[in-house]
């Protein structure tokens, strides 16, 4: 038997589960991150309460008995500096980058080192919406053949945590930067709606799409926590000033 020793410390790697259908998974999953060192589970609207009884979680009812539970994906990436998304890709049209496993393991490492990152896996049943897409900077896909694409839940987990763990010797980079929390990132993305819907430039019969379009653009953006602030600053400033007009 391959035994795997975790090279790379995960206190500040988050797993995200959206929407996840079957218990069992759930707790396969926390099984996954305990092999690989990783501790911080969230769950958003998991078909399911009972999960934190799966039988599935062996050795790792700690990691269960911890996971954060979440109405909204908005909240469960608030704190987090780095959002990653997974995906199959299939058939969709993707509107971000997607990187390929190794590429986004380099990336993720390095990361680590200036904040709390997530990585998102959406429900086994369809994936990661488009929607939920939005609150990502980028995306994975784990290389699979094209007629079989999609994988059980708990193993996509294992696998993207392998190669987190998997390099030899840990960065010794300097720490990046931090980056805007995605909390404060979606604040930024609602005053700027709010002022683009008072100002008359977004219509209702759009709202939605202008949503998800302005959400991707500011995260695209990459702004640094010391930005962020300016920029919420003067679009509240803004805001404040538009609807003491109106």
């Amino acid at each position: 038997m391959c035994v795997v020793y975790p090279t790379q410390n995960l206190n500040q790697f988050v797993v995200v589960l959206v929407a996840p259908r079957n218990p069992l998974n759930i707790g396969a999953v926390a099984r996954a991150m305990s092999n690989f060192g990783a501790q911080k589970l969230r769950v958003v609207n998991a078909y399911d309460v009972a999960f934190r009884e799966a039988k599935s979680a062996v050795g790792a009812s700690d990691v269960l008995t911890r996971a954060e539970e979440f109405r909204s994906l908005a909240d469960a990436v608030a704190d987090c500096r780095l959002v990653v998304g997974t995906t199959s890709v299939g058939h969709r049209n993707l509107n971000h980058p997607l990187r390929t496993l190794e590429e986004a393991g380099r990336i993720i490492r390095r990361r680590l080192s200036a904040g709390q990152v997530a990585l998102l896996f959406g429900s086994e049943k369809v994936g990661l919406t488009t929607e939920q897409m939005t609150h990502c900077h980028w995306l994975l896909r784990i290389p699979t053949r094209e007629q079989h694409s999609s994988m059980n839940l708990a193993q996509a987990v294992a696998v993207c945590l392998y190669e987190m763990v998997r390099s030899k010797t840990i960065s010794r980079h300097k720490a990046e930067e931090d980056g805007i929390r995605a909390g404060d990132a979606e604040r930024f993305t609602q005053l700027l709606l709010h002022a683009l819907a008072v100002s008359g430039y977004t219509k209702p019969a759009s709202a939605e799409a202008t949503d998800q379009k302005l959400r991707r653009m500011v995260r695209r953006l990459q702004l640094s926590s010391k930005d962020g602030e300016i920029w919420l600053g003067m679009l509240r400033q803004i805001v404040w000033k538009i609807d003491r007009q109106r």
